[in-house]
């Protein structure tokens, strides 16, 4: 849900202020913006109910992930005397306090959608989340009962006086405080109850879809928990503590030691915002804003949920018909059957995966599976930053290792917020025999790449895997993401440098077809760009279209205004935040911004360049890790491949401009940062575009398969 808009600006020498508008937009305040569009799944009616709770429950997790990593950030700049930033147009004061009236309004918005909208439709529906005042004695009777087996037992009341400490409050915790008094006296003592962070935070009641907040049946049981003291006010409360507390790693003799620390800090960190149900007791909330060093600009009062997060629980009820359709994804063509050989199939040509439309477990797990299992494969390199908590790309790499192959991974242990995870891998791949690297220093690896190497005839070949998603059988099903399976030579070798240059000490510097970050990514871009502008005429237009996750890098984004100028027509599909002002005549006209929001996460960064050509199949294509930002161009370690065969340029040709054409999902970006929804209206009820980029790809993936099984039986 994007907020009404100012109109927008009309002519770039001269705002309402008679000044020039910033270049750029703010990264934060556009961050927000995206969150709004998700929220709008929320509230959008075509949405399947359990979606919509789903999509209510992500809409406050983003938030969670904002407040610890910009909010804590932006405090400290402030507490420092920083005034301005060169690449934020806002103060971090002001900027500060305009993130805090957005985030007002949104967290009311989110509320009015929670209470107005869903709860009525979920009890259309025979599904009711209950307040205690609205259990009858039975079902009191019941949650009580309940209670006092699986949750009392857990619970540790904390009281605060001069012989018991404030205790720590941990980051997103759930939290009672509680004024207490002992009968015949006037002195009143704090304590406070933690809410168990239980796999079931909403209790079912029996025999029904009738559910009542965890939260709600301690609050109304705490005599149990102080017999013999009055309770004289509750007031539930939850903390946000800031994430972004990472060190200079460059300096770090240990890097896991390093990060290990970085753990222990973050759990300690600054609290950057309290959440409180609205009305909340003066006396409670002064003594906790004593004790955590807040501001009054830290408290956030909701009328809603403190925990959304609860949400998923009626959001994975098996309500089929209250949800999208099941979607597993199809298996690659030519990888049919469990006898399939990757490696044959590679040697027949270049594959390209779309995932989740494809199936992530036949092709990229079965290609770590198999070279795990041949024995004609001598190693295996792979470069992790993010899996899942039961990736079975560990396992099979343990067990190439133990084979007495060379298994040699990249672990990123400064992946935000899974850096415990990737520790705990990273020993026990290391206690297997991998050999474990923490990539370069002073940059993160970010890169997602795979390197086979197998024992053929009389030589050795090499075959890749390079993506734009993590390997993590989790998100993959969720997250839409391309990938290239090669053996061509120019790759490979390209490949084994690179992964010389994460585990050694190699420093080169130039590759044959793959895009490096740091060394040469962004030169290369840069070099794209000014070559569609130098190209252009009115005969053959230049054209860019760029899909990615955000787009904040200043140098990418003035060589695209400077296209733009000069008459290059540029499409970018943008998921997140956009810090470029699209549609600003004499700056940014020719330059349209799309932001794709729905059931999958667009998450695949895909780049097209015509290069002068009039056939759009023989323009330059790349895929890779790298989104359009200062930190992926410049202190990471990324990877772009081109992708070179003609059918896998039309696959790529075709995801791009089913995305363009979207006109139920797609969000249309305005010069002054705000984003409009795209309309049907006035279109045929048979027209493509209406159904929304992921129905149609879903379509368009099993037409490909079908398409490909008839041609295999003529």
């Amino acid at each position: 849900m994007s907020r009404v808009a100012e109109p927008p600006i009309d002519d770039w020498s001269a705002s309402e202020s008679g000044k020039e508008p910033s270049r750029f937009l703010s990264r934060d305040l556009q961050w927000l913006e995206f969150n709004r569009r998700v929220l709008h799944e929320a509230l959008d009616a075509r949405t399947p109910l359990l979606e919509r709770v789903r999509f209510l429950a992500i809409f406050a997790s983003n938030l969670d992930e904002f407040f610890m990593k910009r909010v804590g950030g932006l405090r400290r700049q402030i507490e420092a005397g920083v005034g301005s930033v060169p690449w934020e147009p806002t103060p971090p004061a002001e900027l500060l306090a305009q993130i805090r009236a957005a985030v007002l309004e949104d967290i009311d918005a989110q509320a009015r959608a929670y209470r107005d909208l869903i709860l009525p439709e979920l009890r259309e529906a025979g599904i009711e989340v209950a307040s205690w005042q609205d259990l009858d004695a039975g079902e009191r009777e019941e949650a009580e009962a309940w209670y006092r087996r699986n949750v009392f037992p857990i619970l540790t009341p904390l009281a605060v006086d001069p012989g018991h400490r404030f205790p720590f409050i941990s980051n997103l915790s759930m939290s009672l405080g509680v004024m207490l008094r002992r009968p015949g006296e006037s002195e009143q003592l704090f304590a406070r109850v933690k809410v168990p962070e239980l796999p079931t935070r909403l209790h079912r009641l029996a025999g029904s879809r009738r559910f009542i907040p965890l939260r709600q049946i301690i609050e109304n049981n705490l005599d149990d928990l102080f017999p013999g003291m009055e309770v004289l006010k509750v007031m539930p409360f939850r903390v946000t503590r800031n994430a972004d507390v990472e060190g200079d790693a460059e300096d770090a003799e240990d890097l896991l030691e390093h990060i290990q620390q970085t753990l222990k800090e973050r759990r300690f960190a600054r609290v950057v915002r309290l959440e409180l149900t609205p009305n909340p007791n003066p006396r409670i909330l002064r003594f906790l804003m004593e004790e955590l060093d807040l501001r009054p600009d830290e408290i956030y009062e909701n009328r809603g949920l403190l925990d959304y997060g609860v949400l998923h629980q009626i959001a994975d009820l098996d309500m089929p018909e209250l949800r999208y359709p099941k979607w597993r994804g199809i298996v690659p063509p030519g990888l049919e059957g469990e006898d399939a050989d990757v490696f044959s199939r590679m040697r027949g040509g270049d594959i390209l995966v779309h995932h989740p439309y494809e199936r992530f477990d036949a092709s990229v797990e079965r290609f770590i599976e198999q070279a795990a299992e041949d024995p004609r494969v001598l190693a295996i390199k792979q470069a992790l930053y993010r899996t899942s908590g039961d990736s079975p790309f560990i396992p099979n790499l343990i067990r190439a290792a133990e084979s007495g192959k060379q298994v040699a991974v990249l672990v990123e242990l400064r992946a935000r917020f899974d850096e415990a995870r990737n520790i705990t891998w990273a020993r026990k791949l290391e206690d297997a025999g991998v050999h474990v690297a923490y990539g370069v220093v002073g940059l993160k690896t970010h890169t997602k790449t795979a390197l086979v190497v197998r024992q053929e005839g009389s030589g050795i070949r090499c075959y890749a895997h390079i993506g734009t998603g993590n390997y993590n059988s989790k998100t993959a099903r969720l997250y839409e993401d391309v990938g290239l399976f090669t053996c061509n030579p120019a790759i490979t070798e390209d490949l084994v440098a690179l992964f010389n240059y994460m585990t050694g000490r190699s420093r080169q510097r130039e590759y044959q077809k793959l895009l490096v970050a740091p060394v040469g990514m962004k030169r290369s871009f840069l070099d794209l760009i000014e070559r569609e502008m130098h190209l252009h005429s009115p005969e053959r237009p230049g054209r860019i279209i760029a899909k990615m996750n955000q787009l904040e890098d200043r140098s990418v984004t003035e060589a695209l205004y400077e296209a733009s100028c000069a008459g290059v027509r540029i499409d970018l599909m943008v998921r997140g935040f956009c810090c470029l002002r699209p549609g600003v005549p004499g700056l940014s006209e020719n330059i349209r911004v799309i932001s794709v929001i729905g059931r999958f996460l667009e998450h695949s960064r895909i780049f097209w360049f015509s290069g002068g050509r009039e056939n759009p199949i023989e323009g330059d294509f790349y895929i890779g890790s790298a989104d359009w930002m200062y930190r992926n161009l410049n202190t990471r370690v990324e990877v772009a491949t081109p992708v070179e065969t003609p059918p896998l340029r039309r696959r790529l040709w075709e995801i791009l401009q089913i995305a363009l054409d979207d006109r139920r999902q797609a969000w249309e970006m305005r010069s002054d940062g705000t984003y409009v929804q795209r309309s049907t209206e006035g279109l045929d009820a048979d027209d493509p575009s209406t159904l929304g980029a992921h129905q149609r790809l879903m379509a368009a993936t099993v037409a490909h398969y079908e398409a490909r099984l008839q041609s295999d039986a003529d």
